[in-house]
């Protein structure tokens, strides 16, 4: 089976860095973009300024100048998760260290010191880093703990989950609430890809959706319960448990068909 990172979309990211050229075609589209959003906001600033005095006028170009630099960028990374238009042209995305998706933080963290890196140095100092770091880091991921992958655009396939034979009868008798689609999601993941994680990374994901998933589920699973196979005894029969009931479901409107389709009074049904 291909290696790499699944993301919560289901696209299946390269664990691999991306290339220097695919970051340096990502980052020139950025800029075109940023650089058509500056040319805007300079022709806005030249139709209404001479309305404006000096200060009121020095005050609003900052304001873009931030707009641009900072909140731009790091409200789109956020967002999208790593993938600004020109990280989606190249086909590459940001991840954290650990392989996770970018949030704020490491987004603000990144933009920010954009502003000195890139827009300041015009992107020399940027360029340098890359070249020399093996994962191809700029600062601002070396501060942020993040680093460029390639998006293969594929789906992988995950092995099938089966029920843990010690906690089979736990798990048929267990009261089990309906899990988050999200929460859901990010356990069959953490699953599919347990072998491959750090260790550290795996008790730590591994700890936190099995807080996450107890709160749904009552009794707790018998002592000394492995978390991992926890988690897979609750995906399986919630598995199974969704799937008889929509097995139900299909039956009973299957029959509702049929005896609507009959006609009143225990009168026969023409035969053709």
């Amino acid at each position: 089976m291909t290696e790499g990172i699944l993301t919560g979309e289901g696209v299946l990211l390269d664990s691999r860095p991306a290339s220097f050229a695919s970051r340096l075609l990502a980052g020139l589209l950025d800029v075109l973009v940023l650089g058509t959003v500056v040319i805007g906001i300079v022709v806005v600033l030249g139709v209404v300024a001479p309305e404006l005095d000096e200060q009121t006028g020095q005050a609003l170009l900052v304001v873009a100048l931030v707009l641009v630099m900072v909140v731009v960028p790091t409200a789109v990374e956020t967002l999208t998760r790593g993938r600004s238009l020109g990280k989606l042209a190249a086909g590459i995305r940001i991840v954290r260290d650990d392989g996770g998706p970018v949030r704020f933080r490491q987004a603000f963290v990144r933009a920010l010191t954009g502003v000195g890196e890139l827009w300041l140095t015009l992107a020399s100092v940027a360029l340098i880093t890359s070249m020399v770091n093996d994962q191809g880091k700029r600062v601002g991921d070396i501060l942020a703990g993040t680093y460029a992958v390639r998006v293969r655009g594929a789906v992988r396939t995950l092995p099938p989950l089966t029920m843990p034979p010690p906690l089979a009868g736990w798990a048929r008798s267990a009261d089990m609430g309906r899990l988050p689609d999200g929460l859901a999601l990010s356990v069959r993941q953490f699953l599919g890809r347990a072998a491959t994680l750090h260790p550290a990374s795996r008790v730590a994901m591994r700890d936190r959706l099995t807080a996450e998933v107890a709160r749904y589920v009552a009794p707790p699973p018998p002592p000394g319960a492995p978390p991992e196979a926890f988690l897979a005894a609750v995906l399986v029969e919630r598995r199974d448990r969704e799937y008889a009931s929509a097995s139900r479901a299909a039956e009973a409107a299957r029959a509702e068909a049929q005896a609507l389709q009959r006609l009143p009074h225990s009168v026969p049904d023409p035969v053709d």
